[in-house]
């Protein structure tokens, strides 16, 4: 009896073997179908790796030499500067590699107390959250804050963690035009049946370098009733006087209801983000925000950089930030000046406009046998027809580097017939 049972069992198993056979086999065929299409149109891409710290000069593995790196959010040059090093290492002595649980279980170290106080006092909000990240600050503020009674008025180039985050609530969705006050306003007439009205916007959009008119959208939100939500990763450390972003810059750091930051870019450049802004909003999302809620704290090192990063801003901004306008407007109007188009605000974000995504790939790739580092933006990261390669100037560029890039971008330029 035991043996004829076996044998029904594998008589019985081998169908079920066949057929998860073939759906795995079905899949590969779906994902190489995929995957062809991306190479087919030009907008596959490649990871260089990279055998060297973040910074102004990199060694790329494969490349001979150094290379002179054009495509970091590094804004300030701090993510290898040897006192935010240092920070790091004493943070990884003094409290571990990290929590192993998150922060209210048992991921809360006096650091990152510490740290959150110190990111409220430098936006001058009233309190402060640590994410993993700001695409989880992002993805938790939405949901745990608004409901179906609620409505978000977003930009319609916002960041993909906006645009994620607002996917994952249950307000209503309006989608205004890019910077278009006009269209806002409309919207914001429509939305006032709602019981809270939301305005969420980029203060500087990353694939474009342009500034969102925070003026206008804070005059139309008090007119019409409306919060004000901005996204400063592009923005926090180097923009407006001390390099507290665009709010600071327009001058309504009073009338922007909640900040969202990152710790990734011009803080040190590890990782982490944050939300600022009203003590009860804090609390809530402390409560509500499930990023926060089941993610693992911060790692102590990445902590202790992200404050010695910000100690350096807030001590020494009268520098960092005066150097990294005036490299930026070396560059833009030095590529100007040589025939290319370059969109967006006077930002270290410097697109340069080519339109074709084989061409955007092709010209990078010129350029890293060049010595210089960029890369090509294409479809999904920028719309069809918009490609381009961003350029990303740095405090720790010099002027010297600036030239040598605009040179390369000049040789290759007229090699690929972009410019005369």
């Amino acid at each position: 009896m035991w043996a004829v049972g076996f044998w029904r069992a594998a008589a019985s198993a081998a169908p079920r073997g066949r057929r998860a056979h073939s759906a795995l086999a079905q899949l590969s065929g779906i994902l190489e179908a995929e995957l062809e299409g991306i190479r087919g149109s030009g907008l596959w891409k490649d990871e260089r790796v990279i055998a060297s710290p973040q910074g102004s000069h990199i060694h790329v593995d494969g490349i001979p030499g150094g290379i002179l790196n054009f495509c970091a959010n590094n804004y300030l040059g701090l993510s290898s500067h040897p006192e935010v090093i240092q920070a790091g290492v004493q943070a990884l002595k003094d409290f571990g590699s990290g929590l192993s649980s998150t922060r209210f279980i048992c991921g809360t170290q006096t650091i990152h107390k510490n740290l959150e106080a110190k990111l409220a006092r430098f936006h001058k909000r009233e309190a402060a959250i640590l994410f993993p990240s700001c695409f989880d600050a992002n993805a938790g503020f939405f949901e745990a804050l608004l409901t179906p009674e609620d409505a978000v008025l977003s930009d319609e180039l916002n960041h993909a963690s906006i645009i994620d985050g607002i996917r994952l609530c249950k307000a209503h969705k309006y989608r205004y035009r890019h910077l278009d006050m006009a269209d806002l306003e409309v919207k914001l007439q429509e939305a006032q049946k709602h019981r809270l009205r939301l305005v969420a916007t980029d203060g500087v959009f990353s694939m474009d370098g342009d500034i969102a008119p925070l003026q206008d959208i804070c005059r139309l939100a008090s007119q019409y009733g409306a919060l004000v939500f901005v996204d400063e990763c592009h923005a926090t450390g180097f923009l407006g006087p001390t390099g507290r972003g665009t709010d600071e810059l327009l001058g309504v750091m009073d009338q922007v209801t909640v900040i969202n930051s990152t710790l990734g870019k011009a803080l040190g450049g590890a990782a982490g983000g944050y939300t600022t802004g009203p003590e009860a909003l804090v609390s809530l999302l402390r409560q509500r925000a499930r990023p926060y809620l089941f993610s693992n704290s911060l790692p102590p090192a990445v902590v202790g950089c992200a404050s010695k990063a910000l100690d350096l801003l807030m001590d020494d901004n009268s520098t960092l930030i005066p150097s990294i306008a005036a490299k930026t407007h070396r560059f833009r109007s030095k590529m100007q000046a040589a025939g290319f188009t370059i969109a967006g605000a006077d930002h270290p974000i410097c697109p340069v406009m080519l339109g074709d995504a084989r061409l955007a790939s092709g010209m990078a790739d010129d350029m890293l046998k060049r010595g210089i580092f960029v890369i090509g933006f294409s479809y999904p990261v920028v719309p069809k027809g918009k490609a381009r390669i961003r350029v990303q100037i740095s405090t720790v560029h010099t002027e010297e580097d600036i030239d040598r890039c605009v040179e390369a971008f000049v040789e290759v330029g007229r090699l690929h017939g972009v410019v005369p």
